[in-house]
């Protein structure tokens, strides 16, 4: 039973929108480990956890339609009816924002924000664009102001680096099960395009994806360790990309989901830090 209502929160997800809300904290502070950075860890937790477990109340029914997704808790009535889920949800929203605000009005000002652009216009035209991009920045911009509630040229290149990532993550997984998502009634991008078509749009993102992480090691004044690995990672993500591109296979596009999240993102982020450590 608890790992059902466990398994709404979508802890994989979670983790990783922690984690880079985390690393922006630790950038933020040059490399210090204050003690609020614990309920820095904490507030980006619930509220990554909390918006997770709303769409996935609100995307029960079209999880269901879908082979892909179908097996969740809700869809799978695991869970049952679905409004049991909504107390812990809530719950973990609400005590999300109350930490937020202990850290700063700005921090709960996103948290809120990220929130409310997650749960609503869910999948129209596109699951990423608004949406997406503000609820996957959320994270970054808590773990920042918190401790340096100061924007600059460098907190703006890691929002735009994750809404350039969010894309590839995304669209990679939905090209992968293409006729899955079309068979479901969903026909937004990048179902709605032809397959090859849509692939040299994800080879742009990759560039400018890349191009944005190598000019934070300007911005961000970052040593070697940090250009060495963001030209890496780089490299191998537009590398992926151009096989999809070529190829146009649903394996190619799997490969590219599975590389876009830890392997690129949260190595990128981790090596910021570590970069920063050891300057």
């Amino acid at each position: 039973m608890f790992k059902n209502y466990f398994e709404i929160l979508k802890p994989r997800e979670s983790s990783l929108l922690t984690f880079i809300g985390f690393c922006a904290a630790i950038i933020a502070g040059n490399g210090q480990i204050p003690l609020i950075l614990l309920l820095v860890i904490l507030a980006v937790l619930l509220a990554s956890a909390g918006a997770n477990g709303l769409t996935n109340y609100l995307d029960r029914e079209i999880d269901a339609s879908i082979q892909r997704t179908r097996h969740r808790a809700l869809p799978s009535k695991r869970i049952y009816p679905p409004m049991k889920v909504l107390p812990l949800v809530i719950s973990i929203t609400i005590a999300g924002l109350v930490l937020a605000w202990l850290l700063h009005p700005l921090c709960f000002l996103f948290d809120i924000t990220g929130t409310i652009a997650a749960v609503v216009w869910r999948k129209r035209w596109s699951c990423v664009f608004p949406q997406g991009m503000i609820a996957s920045c959320a994270p970054v911009l808590m773990g920042w102001l918190a401790i340096e509630p100061v924007f600059s040229w460098e907190l703006l290149l890691l929002c735009v680096l994750i809404a350039f990532w969010l894309p590839l993550h995304v669209w990679s997984i939905m090209i992968a099960n293409r006729e899955d998502y079309l068979n479901s009634g969903l026909n937004y991008f990048p179902m709605c395009w032809d397959t090859h078509n849509s692939v040299k749009v994800l080879l742009a993102f990759s560039l400018v994806l890349y191009g944005t992480s190598i000019g934070l090691y300007f911005t961000g004044d970052f040593a070697w360790l940090y250009l060495v690995l963001a030209n890496l990672l780089g490299i191998m993500m537009v590398y992926a990309t151009l096989r999809l591109v070529i190829s146009s296979t649903s394996r190619n596009a799997w490969r590219l989901y599975k590389l876009s999240a830890f392997p690129y993102l949260g190595l990128l982020f981790l090596t910021m830090c570590v970069d920063i450590w050891l300057t």
